[in-house]
């Protein structure tokens, strides 16, 4: 079984920004309960809604470093995985029928197709990574 995958190029890996963020929790935590020792109750409630805003930043961008896309050849079926804001779509092709569509000039992705099924792939890739893996994947089609 031979296996690619596309993943989104994201800075942090969501268990680094979890980390990261517990870190964050806890330090505007330990001031906020500072300044409410001190008899400043307006400091907490602030420190509240900064880390309700930042959780829901955080979420939102953890749900986009998870995208992924997958094609996997196993004896005489492609299967394509697409993981899209926890979203998994599956789609299977005959290697025989199965054809690889390079990418129009100016367009980003490029097309598995059989038949009328087609699928969209690589938006997570640039130009000069879909050209190899292409390839490959033709290689291996019939």
């Amino acid at each position: 079984m031979k296996t690619w995958q596309m993943r989104r190029n994201c800075a942090l890996t969501p268990k680094q920004l979890l980390k990261f963020y517990i870190v964050l929790v806890c330090l505007s935590a330990t001031v906020a309960t500072g300044f409410l020792l001190a008899g400043v109750w307006v400091i907490p409630i602030f420190t509240s809604l900064e880390l309700a805003a930042v959780s829901i930043g955080f979420l939102i961008y953890c749900r986009k470093a998870l995208d992924c896309e997958t094609i996997q050849i196993d004896g005489k079926r492609l299967i394509v995985k697409k993981f899209i804001s926890f979203r998994e779509t599956t789609y299977e092709f005959n290697i025989q029928w199965a054809k690889i569509e390079s990418p129009i000039e100016g367009s980003k992705v490029f097309l598995i197709s059989q038949s009328n099924l087609r699928v969209e792939l690589g938006q997570f890739l640039r130009r000069e990574q879909q050209i190899p893996l292409i390839a490959s994947v033709k290689a291996h089609l019939g």
